[in-house]
């Protein structure tokens, strides 16, 4: 059966495909099903957004990521300052030759851009987003600082060649990776002598335990939801950072301030805590009402082949995912934000 390939660049068949790569049973799930979706991590990561990305948008926003929360704070205000905060931290300069590897439809890259008055090539591997990302921006009118190319980012130096950028950042991005030390490796080549990476990595946290079943089945569930090929410890992310040469200069689990409004609190679905009348509805798309909504109309929008067949099977997904990422979160078994800012060495130092 030949698959419908979406003038929007979205194809059928991958997100049909996309819940097959677990089992039906997450606690069931073996060595050999991560296996199979490490080697097959395009084919996951690009199903999934395929299915999610309009979701996303339409239930969270064009930054696709979580964030602190000051008491009071709008859910916008608390998304861009994640983003200021990471330029900070990385010391972005106007004029700088940035990259954004994993950049979504643009939200931090345009953000960043704003904020830090440097140039930004986002990279993406899913054609449906780079096109959303490309109409987003040229409304923005900042398509002269802000472009995205298609690419994969464990071929960051085939793409770009050596020492191209002065500074390198991943915004939830590089958990989708096969492997830590191949994405970080890439971002390190294409880095100048003495440029800055910055990162917010996905990560379970020492607390996990892989050999706890409960602990084993939350991390598949995290995978599963959020079209990740294996979930690893926090433990691993910072080896691999130093094992390809980085000198790690600021390191924090930033889910470790002992904030009064947790990150994970938009999904919870309360809507007596949304910090201010405009999150009302934000929140309230992830109370089961909102849910009920939402997924009863792609229900039906997938029946009339407005949507990709398959995207109801994704959208139900995005439910296991909310439910295990506070359940992650409350337990302090998982973080969305653990942040390193690293430095390649100066020619001198090499």
């Amino acid at each position: 059966m030949v698959s419908t390939q979406y003038a929007d660049g979205r194809q059928e068949k991958r997100v049909e495909n996309y819940t097959k790569f677990w089992q039906k049973d997450l606690g069931k799930e073996g060595e050999g099903d991560n296996q199979n979706r490490v080697e097959s991590y395009t084919d996951v990561v690009n199903g999934y957004y395929d299915g999610a990305t309009e979701l996303y948008e339409y239930g969270w926003a064009q930054s696709f990521h979580f964030s602190r929360f000051y008491r009071g704070e709008a859910f916008a205000a608390s998304l861009a300052r994640h983003e200021h905060y990471l330029a900070a931290q990385m010391s972005l300069r106007p004029g700088m030759r940035v990259l954004d590897v994993g950049c979504g439809v643009g939200g931090p890259a345009r953000e960043i851009a704003r904020f830090a008055d440097v140039n930004i090539v986002g990279l993406n591997n899913n054609d449906f987003q780079i096109q959303r990302a490309r109409k987003y921006t040229k409304r923005a009118g900042l398509e002269d600082q802000v472009s995205f190319a298609k690419g994969d980012f464990m071929k960051l130096s085939e793409q770009f060649g050596e020492n191209s950028f002065d500074a390198v950042y991943a915004i939830e991005a590089t958990v989708h990776a096969p492997t830590w030390e191949g994405v970080y490796g890439e971002i390190m080549k294409v880095l100048k002598p003495g440029g800055v990476f910055g990162v917010y990595e996905w990560c379970m946290t020492d607390a996990w335990d892989p050999s706890i079943p409960a602990h084993k089945e939350l991390a598949h569930a995290i995978e599963f939801g959020n079209g990740i090929p294996e979930m690893r410890h926090l433990k691993k992310a910072r080896e691999a950072m130093v094992n390809v040469g980085f000198t790690i200069e600021h390191e924090e689990d930033l889910a470790e301030r002992p904030d009064e409004v947790p990150w994970y609190y938009p999904l919870e679905g309360d809507i007596w805590k949304a910090q201010t009348a405009w999150d009302y509805f934000t929140v309230w798309r992830m109370s089961w009402s909102g849910k009920l909504v939402s997924h009863t109309a792609i229900k039906f929008m997938e029946m009339l082949n407005l949507l990709p067949k398959g995207t109801h099977d994704v959208g139900e997904s995005l439910k296991v995912a909310a439910d295990a990422l506070v359940k992650g979160g409350q337990t302090k078994l998982f973080t969305p934000m653990y942040l390193a800012i690293c430095r390649k060495p100066t020619l001198s130092e090499s």
